[in-house]
């Protein structure tokens, strides 16, 4: 009876609570969907099977904007889940622009997963209610796929790690070729869940404890006179598994499905991280084939962590000639933007910033596919306190300030088989590369708007001026001005280059057709006629913020229609009487 009141006293308590959150009680912040269908809470990260529930409640709510398919799966047999988000009243929504997105390629770079997830619930739950979106959904779809790798995840999310590991995928290697590795990665020496650091304390140590911050080591100078402690730092937690006298050496090897993408690939050899040939991980060939059967994606984005970069391509210096002077103007507009949105972020370019990348996912869209394509690295020390960057010692005074010591482990004494008495400490696996819960919101939708300015500037093509011009003997004389009203060009250099995606198409019906032509001087009345299949015209390319201009020669037809057909444009028809 005791436990039955007690039950109902708290379904009353609940229900109280939830009535005080009910719509009328809460006031609209700006830029945050008000009263959403699926309340998620973005301060926190979720495993594979919870980002695909949260999909899964997006796609249900929303089910004429919202399709949810598998496109392969993991290597452990996970679903790769994509949402596929439009309008879908205002046409076939695969002949629509398409944009692709996605995160979490590496096990540790977590934030991708819900930066993708925010964007899928904005644009759902603002559908109707921003005009901004509403606008761009009627003529735009994305594909969002909040986590192409779901094992290494669930890897990284559940198992003992350091901040910066398992790095990627999460077929075992033998990293050192002694026929031996530790299943288990590193040792969870006291069961706090993450991988932190291993002291002794020596008289010959290198090291002491900083006065002025007990949870820091720094090490002693030449000419420091010590009468303190002294310790000796012993590396991160861990024992010897294989008992071949080394610790942590046997840790699951390295594969790195950032280095499995077909162009530019190279043997592990030369690109470390390669695994036996490009695509031959499940993840990254399930994402390669969606794309190929999507012609109509036009840009792309994927999320990485950290260091608050907004990267393009060339990954490789022997691969800087892929990207001609025109197209790196049209990333350096959007990279550019990109720095305003994403205050203390950086527009770089991987093989000159950074270091060579062979068989990157970020090379593969643009020089295998012609989409144009970037690379965020989320997250920089400078948001912590908005105002410097890049001491590497800043984390401990935002461990203290703003985490209020969350995230570190007091280091503890511990009994280690081979080092005997030891201490056991450090910053857990949450604190370093991910976003701390309070910041993690706004730095998923900063990242969300650049990703709508780089799907803003996705061809968008309308038919302008159309003129009808009678001839002698009942002929008639059709010219129309194709416009692609934003950046993105319907054809990238490099898929001009490579004949990656077929022409564009700009076809006349309603009328018999028999002579049809490129107007390549109005003035001068200069005209490049087509001379088989005159009715639709091949196009090679619409540029951005540009157009072309066609004409028919026709006999007949009181209603005649005009029709854009563009593999990344999109289809677009214009009634001409």
């Amino acid at each position: 009876m005791k436990n039955y009141i007690y039950k109902f006293i708290c379904v009353v308590m609940v229900s109280a609570f939830a009535k005080a959150q009910s719509p009328q009680d809460i006031f609209q912040a700006a830029g945050t969907p008000s009263n959403p269908k699926v309340s998620v809470a973005f301060n926190q990260y979720y495993t594979a099977e919870g980002l695909a529930e949260i999909g899964k409640k997006i796609a249900d709510a929303h089910p004429k904007l919202v399709k949810r398919m598998s496109i392969g799966k993991s290597t452990e047999g996970r679903d790769i889940w994509l949402l596929a988000i439009t309008d879908s009243s205002t046409g076939n929504p695969d002949r629509k622009p398409g944009f692709y997105l996605d995160g979490n390629i590496h096990s540790n770079e977590i934030q991708g997963g819900e930066i993708s997830t925010y964007t899928a619930w904005y644009l759902t739950e603002s559908f109707g209610k921003v005009p901004y979106i509403t606008e761009m959904l009627k003529d735009r779809i994305f594909y969002i796929v909040a986590t192409i790798n779901p094992d290494a995840r669930n890897n990284y999310m559940k198992e003992p790690n350091t901040g910066s590991s398992p790095r990627a995928g999460m077929i075992a290697l033998d990293d050192d070729s002694d026929g031996l590795f530790d299943e288990d990665g590193y040792d969870d020496l006291d069961g706090d869940g993450s991988i932190t650091q291993m002291r002794r304390k020596s008289a010959t140590g290198d090291y002491i404890i900083n006065p002025q911050d007990p949870r820091r080591m720094i090490r002693i100078g030449p000419d420091d006179v010590v009468t303190g402690q002294r310790y000796e730092m012993l590396g991160r937690e861990g024992i010897d598994n294989d008992g071949d006298g080394v610790i942590n050496e046997d840790t699951p090897g390295y594969y790195d499905p950032n280095r499995d993408w077909g162009w530019k690939w190279q043997p592990d050899y030369v690109q470390r991280g390669a695994y036996k040939y490009p695509f031959s991980a499940p993840e990254t060939r399930a994402v390669a084939d969606f794309v190929k059967a999507h012609p109509n994606i036009a840009g792309a984005q994927s999320f990485h962590n950290s260091g608050g970069m907004i990267l393009r391509g060339p990954g490789a210096e022997e691969d800087k000639d892929t990207y001609n002077r025109a197209d790196v103007a049209i990333y350096d507009a959007i990279g550019k933007k990109g720095e305003e949105l994403l205050p203390g972020y950086n527009y770089l370019t991987v093989y000159k910033d950074l270091y060579s990348v062979f068989g990157g996912e970020l090379d593969w869209f643009y020089g295998g596919r012609g989409i144009y394509t970037f690379t965020n690295e989320i997250f920089t020390g400078f948001a912590y306190y908005k105002n410097k960057d890049g001491d590497r010692d800043q984390i401990y005074d935002a461990g203290k300030d703003l985490l209020l010591g969350d995230g570190f482990t007091p280091f503890k004494a511990y009994n280690h088989p081979t080092y005997g008495e030891i201490e056991i400490g450090g910053f857990k696996k949450n604190v370093g590369r991910a976003t701390p819960g309070f910041m993690l919101e706004e730095e998923a939708h900063r990242n969300m708007v650049f990703v709508f300015y780089h799907a803003f500037h996705m061809p968008h093509l309308s038919v302008g001026d159309v003129s009808v011009k009678s001839l002698p003997n009942g002929y008639k004389e059709v010219t129309a001005t194709i416009v692609n009203n934003r950046l993105m060009p319907t054809h990238a250099s490099q898929d001009l280059k490579y004949n990656i995606e077929r022409p564009d198409y700009i076809k006349l019906s309603g009328a018999k057709v028999l002579a049809g032509m490129i107007v390549e001087d109005a003035d001068f009345n200069v005209t490049k006629e087509q001379k088989n299949n005159p009715e639709s015209i091949q196009v090679k390319n619409i540029p951005g913020n540009d157009k072309v201009m066609v004409r028919w020669i026709v006999k007949g037809g009181n209603t005649m229609t005009i029709t854009v057909d563009s593999a990344k444009g999109g289809l677009v028809e214009h009634k001409v009487k």
